[in-house]
């Protein structure tokens, strides 16, 4: 119990230094930033949304597996752990067949299911990876609140939507932060044409 209230007392404070740089995102403002438009928001809120009530709706899914779905621009990325090859696939399964998903991200790993101190030294990673983030300053224009992290069991995924050189300069960014045991970049890329 004490080391619980210490972790999270941990956590607490780690999440407050990152409140200035994270202020558009806490505050709903990077919607303002997002290169998705308020539908395909909507549209990954709701792919979201469907493949949890989906998927915890089997016992073998909740019993043995952790999973985190993340969808943006309708692309879905799947972390966590799954105990068998069956439970597994079953979570992938029933997220293709989700209205709206154009493709899915499988990072599921066959292990035993992750332990909360784990989680919450991901949860930590992630707070350090996006004041990383928002650290940079020598690429005019790039915006921190457009890369999506996750990180699992040490491993950082990056997804959104950025010009090839943002997704770089991010990369090379998260290198840099300690704990960070392997990064894996799921953006989408796009030209400077016509875009912000």
């Amino acid at each position: 119990m004490k080391q619980g209230l210490t972790l999270l007392f941990f956590f607490m404070l780690t999440a407050c230094s990152s409140v200035g740089h994270n202020l558009a995102e806490l505050t709903g403002l990077s919607f303002l930033h997002d290169r998705r438009d308020s539908a395909a928001i909507a549209t990954d809120e709701s792919i979201e949304d469907s493949a949890i009530i989906a998927l915890h709706r089997l016992d073998d899914v909740k019993e043995k597996s952790h999973f985190n779905i993340t969808s943006y621009n309708a692309k879905v990325l799947i972390t966590g752990e799954a105990e068998t090859e069956e439970v597994r696939e079953k979570i992938i399964s029933n997220i293709r067949i989700i209205s709206g998903v154009k493709l899915v991200h499988n990072e599921l790993v066959i292990a035993p299911v992750s332990s909360v101190h784990s989680r919450s030294e991901d949860s930590l990673l992630t707070i350090r990876v996006k004041d990383a983030l928002a650290e940079i300053d020598d690429m005019p224009g790039f915006d921190a609140t457009r890369v999506k992290v996750i990180s699992e069991n040490k491993v950082v995924y990056l997804m959104g939507i950025v010009h090839e050189e943002e997704g770089e300069i991010a990369a090379k960014t998260v290198q840099k932060v300690d704990g960070v045991k392997k990064i894996i970049t799921v953006f989408e890329y796009i030209d400077y044409a016509g875009n912000k």
